[in-house]
Parts: C-alpha cells; sequence; structure tokens
C-alpha cells in the first residue's frame, strides 16, 4: 500500500461486509519492524530453562553476538528484531521475511527443515526455537555441538506477543527490554481490535462469519483451524465469528467436507502460498468442491496473506490486524 495512512473509520466501507465479492490479498503497509530500543541493556551471563521434548534443562547463555531464531512463522527472529538485536542474528529459517533478515543465509531447505552444515558454518552462539521446525534430533544434535539451544513454549494467539517478547527478552539478559516490547505490542494489539470494532457489524446475526483453511495444495493437505489454533482469536479480533470453533473443530486437523459445509463460512482466510499451491481460488474450488457449496466459495470471498505474517503473533501482530481489516471491510 502507498499514500498516506489513514484510520480503519475513514474508508470507503462496504455498506454490508457480506455484500462483497471476490478475492483479496492483505498487505502490511511497512514489512520493517522497529525495535524497541536501538540498544537494548543486556546482564550476561544468565541461565534459563529451556523446554525441549526431552523436558526441562538449565541453559547458560554468556554470548548473544551470533543469533538464530527459528521457528514455523519466522516470530522468534521477528521479535529478536524487536528487542533490539536484529543486527546479531546470522541466518534465518525461511519464513523470517522482515526486510533486513533477507539479506541473511537462509539455514532451511525443503520447507521447514533445518540444515545443520549451514548453521555450523554460522558459527552461532545462541539458537532459540520453539521446536516448530527440525528434525528436532538435529536442533538436540548441535546442542551437543556446544551451541546453546533453548526451546521456549508458545501458545498461538494474540497475547503470545507480549508473552514471546518477555521470554526472548530474558534469554537474551534483556528482560527490562522484553518488558517494555511486551506492553508496547499489548497496547497497539488492543487498540487496533478497539478499531477494529468500530467499524465491523455490531449485531451478531450480521458479523461475518469466518474460518480459517491451510492449504498446501501440492501436497493434498487441507487442514481447518479451530479453537486454541490462533486462528480463532485472529478471527474474533478482526470482528468475526469463528465458524470452526462453533462447530466444534479443536486445534488443527484435516478438513472434511461435511466440516466445511456445516461451518458454511461467509469468507475464508488463507496463507498467499497456499492458495497459489491449489492454482488460486478456481483450482482450490476444483479440487475441493464442498468448498464452493459455502456462501464464500459461492461468492469467491478469500482473503490471503503471507504465510510468514498471517499467524506470526509477533511484533507486527497489530498491523497484521490492520492489514486484514482493511482487506475485509472496505469498499470494492
Amino acid at each position: 500500500p502507498t499514500g498516506p495512512v489513514v484510520a480503519l473509520s475513514q474508508l470507503e466501507l462496504a455498506t454490508s461486509p457480506r455484500s462483497v465479492t471476490g478475492e483479496t490479498t492483505a498487505l502490511l503497509r511497512s514489512a520493517d519492524i522497529v525495535p524497541i530500543t536501538d540498544s537494548p541493556a543486556q546482564v550476561l551471563p544468565t541461565t534459563v530453562v529451556s523446554r525441549d521434548r526431552a523436558g526441562d534443562s538449565q541453559v547458560k547463555v554468556t554470548s548473544t553476538k551470533r543469533l538464530l531464531g527459528l521457528d514455523i512463522s519466522g516470530t522468534i527472529a521477528a521479535t529478536i528484531a524487536g528487542l533490539g538485536f536484529g543486527d546479531k542474528l546470522v541466518g534465518r529459517d525461511v519464513s523470517t521475511t522482515f526486510p533486513p533478515a533477507m539479506k541473511l543465509p537462509l539455514v532451511t531447505s525443503g520447507g521447514h527443515t533445518i540444515n545443520s552444515e549451514a548453521i555450523l558454518a554460522l558459527k552461532p552462539s545462541l539458537i532459540i526455537t520453539d521446536g516448530t521446525v527440525g528434525p528436532a534430533d538435529v536442533l538436540l544434535q548441535l546442542r551437543d555441538a556446544g551451541i546453546p539451544v533453548v526451546f521456549v513454549d508458545r501458545e498461538p494467539g494474540l497475547k503470545e506477543a507480549g508473552v514471546l517478547a518477555k521470554a526472548v527478552g530474558t534469554i537474551l539478559g534483556a528482560s527490562a527490554t522484553g518488558a517494555l516490547l511486551a506492553e508496547r505490542l499489548d497496547a497497539d494489539i488492543a487498540a487496533k481490535i478497539a478499531e477494529i470494532a468500530s467499524i465491523a457489524p455490531k449485531a451478531q446475526a450480521e458479523r461475518l462469519r469466518m474460518l480459517f483453511l491451510y492449504i498446501r495444495g501440492n501436497s493434498g493437505i487441507y487442514y481447518l483451524f479451530g479453537h486454541e489454533s490462533g486462528a480463532d482469536e485472529l478471527i474474533t479480533g478482526l470482528g468475526g465469528i469463528d465458524v470452526a470453533t462453533q462447530i466444534g473443530w479443536s486445534g488443527m486437523k484435516p478438513m472434511t467436507d461435511e466440516a466445511m459445509v456445516a461451518a458454511n463460512p461467509d469468507l475464508i482466510l488463507v496463507m498467499t502460498d497456499g492458495i497459489e499451491s491449489t492454482g488460486g481460488v478456481t483450482g482450490l474450488l476444483a479440487a475441493r468442491p464442498a468448498i464452493a457449496l459455502t456462501a464464500a466459495g459461492e461468492h469467491r470471498r478469500f482473503v490471503d496473506m503471507a504465510d510468514g505474517e498471517v499467524l506470526g503473533f509477533g511484533p507486527r501482530t497489530a498491523d497484521v490486524l490492520d492489514a486484514l481489516a482493511r482487506a475485509i471491510y472496505t469498499k470494492r
């Protein structure tokens, strides 16, 4: 998007969100991450708890000069940058796509598979991960090779941005900075949700019935995201009704035709690479005819957003909500 920033309330809004037809892409106004400070205060060494599949362990962090943040959504690296340590990142996973990081060497291959040789070549002083990229054995091997590896717990949702900021700040010996970033992110998200509520339909019967569909068409993967997947909180924050949760869908499970028809969403949220992997909306409707039977399928009402942004729940969460709201509620 270009031009001056216009408040959501000043946009030309659709008279009824359900009357809008056709697919739309939600775009961040800027992919940059603005750090809370350029010179975060640190106290090192520090000892933190790492929670991997083998249980809790103590990890001593002595240096943060060469950092890697690895996860399926690129959120850990983004949080490191948000804390003011972006210049310490020495590599990236495929989902870490904010502009400065794009110049860094890629350490994942074949999607989200870690390349141990690429990591060892970078000589990181610390790796922070949540275990969503792997295999986990590779991460444990890197730890055994002498690289400090800290696993963090993550629960997807709108509160996660602040929680992760505090956790990563503590790992980096910058707890005070983590608390400051968390405070800013929580405030920004709350303000954006309130702003969206001011333009979204107030009556329950008029709110958009939304559903998040995860797609990898070339692999035949179609997952519905329901309660406690993070997508439910995103949809609620957008002023919509999460119909997957409404029909009793929990977590992330393979889509069934029966569930899709029962949910009957007005709008379907997807990742950009996911919808492209099916040949766009036309290809998706041809591959899964049950989707064509829904209101969203009939009106081709899909909103896509970049894979590393839409469910990242990191420093750009408020901006993601803003971009999605503009794609959903503006008149076309």
